[in-house]
Formats: C-alpha cells, structure tokens, sequence
C-alpha cells in the first residue's frame, strides 16, 4: 500500500462536481489534508521516490482528485535549480477557497498541450487560458488570506487546478473540430 495517494481518475463522476466552499480554513484537518497534497507533489517530482511508488510527476492537485469534495489546490514546481539538480527557487502554492479575481484578456497556451493526473488517455490540442490572473485565497502555510499575481505557466497551472474544483478537466478546453487551431494574439509558452 502506497503512503500517497491514490488518485481519482476521470472516468469517476465525482471529478466532474462543484467542489463545496471551506467554512473553516483555518482547521488544522484541513490545513493537513493541503500539506499531504503538497507533499505528494514534491515526491512526484524526485525520481528516486516517483519509481518505488509508481507516482505519475505533477505540478499541481486538486483536491477532488484526491477524493475531496473541497476548494482546496496545490501547486508546486521548481524554476531555478543549483548544479546538483536540487530546487533553490520554487513556486508553491497552498490554497484554499481560491477564486479569480481578475484576469487578462491576453491568453496563452502550452505549445506541448496540458495533462493531468487524472487522465490517463492523453487529449491532444491547445487549452488556451488567460495569460494573467489574480487569485485570493486562503494560505495554508500561513494561515492568512493571500493575493497572488500569476503569469504565463504559472497562472495556466492555477487555471487548470481551479478548473478541478468547478468539474472542469482541461480537454473540455479543446476545440472538438480544430483542436490546433491558433489564436493569433495569445501567447506560446
């Protein structure tokens, strides 16, 4: 049995839900339950722990797709790293009851396309999402209510884990009929 979790696959209904609202955040369940999440992230990353636990790589988790109906996300990549390998600059995000509270009208996309831990079959197509958000939240780390500005990838990773806690996966996002069709005026990343 695997100390992480097993996580929800897009074939399960509870995946396509509106994930309910927080009343307390700052519950210490609840802020637990976002550090396990967080810690399930970090060990995706490192080779040595993703192989003994068969663990697909993420940058970011919802909580639905952990099998909690809650507004509750992490994200968690490094974007600098010493000569070893190892993170000295990383963007960690420990939310809960995040909303867009505003966005650009300038979009962009991931030239490769978006995935998710919980999709196996891989959708193909571009996901285009504002190039710029501001999201509030409550911050599981320090307890307080928090505004983050996000750009580029880091606010497509936002986007696609706040998708989860309103039953959005990112195919949904791609045009059935062109699903490489370019906006001219949005940005590549």
């Amino acid at each position: 049995m695997s100390k992480y979790f097993k996580i929800v696959q897009d074939n399960e209904p509870s995946l396509r839900e509106r994930c309910r609202v927080v009343e307390n955040p700052d519950d210490d369940s609840i802020i637990e339950l976002v550090n396990k999440m967080h810690d399930y992230l970090v060990a995706s990353q490192d080779p040595k722990i993703k192989e003994k636990y068969q663990l697909k790589e993420g940058v970011g988790l919802a909580a639905p797709q952990i099998g909690e109906n809650i507004r509750a996300l992490v994200v968690y990549y490094p974007i600098e790293e010493d000569e070893d390998g190892n993170p000295t600059k990383v963007v960690d995000h420990r939310l809960i009851n995040p909303r867009i509270i505003s966005e650009s009208v300038k979009e962009s996309y991931l030239g490769a396309g978006e995935g998710c831990l919980s999709v196996k079959e891989n959708h193909e197509g571009y996901v285009y999402r504002k190039f710029k958000i501001i999201v509030k939240a409550f911050d599981a780390v320090t307890r307080k209510e928090k505004i983050i500005t996000a750009r580029g990838y880091e606010a497509i990773v936002l986007q696609h884990e706040l998708d989860h806690l309103n039953g959005v996966l990112y195919y949904d996002h791609i045009n059935k009929e062109n699903p490489f069709i370019r906006k001219e005026d949005a940005i590549r990343i």
